[in-house]
């Protein structure tokens, strides 16, 4: 049964009214790989460029980004968020590993916060880096890692 679609076949939001409020968190990861040239601008485990510092923009874009979802992923319900953490390292690829992980007490959970959230961190970057160059940037993927609360829980292996 699709979720979206009602009695009539017409997309709609979820009815969660009668869900119990119940913890939820959900943990999505991207990885964005890096051009190599990009090594000279590292200082503080951050890339410092002319338009600032890449991960801190990416993690305050991430934030805006998770507070908003509802606005841009239609049938997603506006949600209390209680915690948004981000953190952004490098790999020994020279990739950014962005990790977002929501949570929230609700009756729907905070995947698609955390997924879009994790979106957008990875965006951030690669328009801060993309003046220096496509060549190398990339971005690779965007998934879910975890999640609790609600009917299922879920942990990628």
């Amino acid at each position: 049964m699709l979720t979206h679609i009602d009695q009539n076949n017409r997309p709609c939001m979820v009815d969660i009214s009668d869900k119990t409020m119940t913890a939820r968190s959900a943990t999505a990861r991207s990885l964005i790989q890096l051009p190599f040239e990009l090594k000279q601008y590292l200082n503080d485990n951050d890339l410092v460029l002319k338009k600032g510092p890449v991960f801190q923009t990416a993690i305050i874009a991430a934030t805006m980004a998770a507070k908003k979802t509802h606005e841009v992923i239609p049938f997603c319900h506006a949600l209390p968020i209680d915690s948004c953490n981000i953190h952004i390292q490098l790999n020994d690829a020279f990739q950014a590993v962005i990790e977002v992980t929501i949570k929230c007490e609700y009756k729907t959970g905070v995947e698609m916060e955390a997924l879009y959230a994790a979106s957008v961190a990875s965006l951030t970057i690669y328009d801060m880096c993309k003046a220096l160059g496509h060549k190398d940037l990339q971005i690779l993927s965007t998934q879910l890692i975890e999640k609790t609360g609600g009917k299922n829980d879920f942990k990628k292996n």
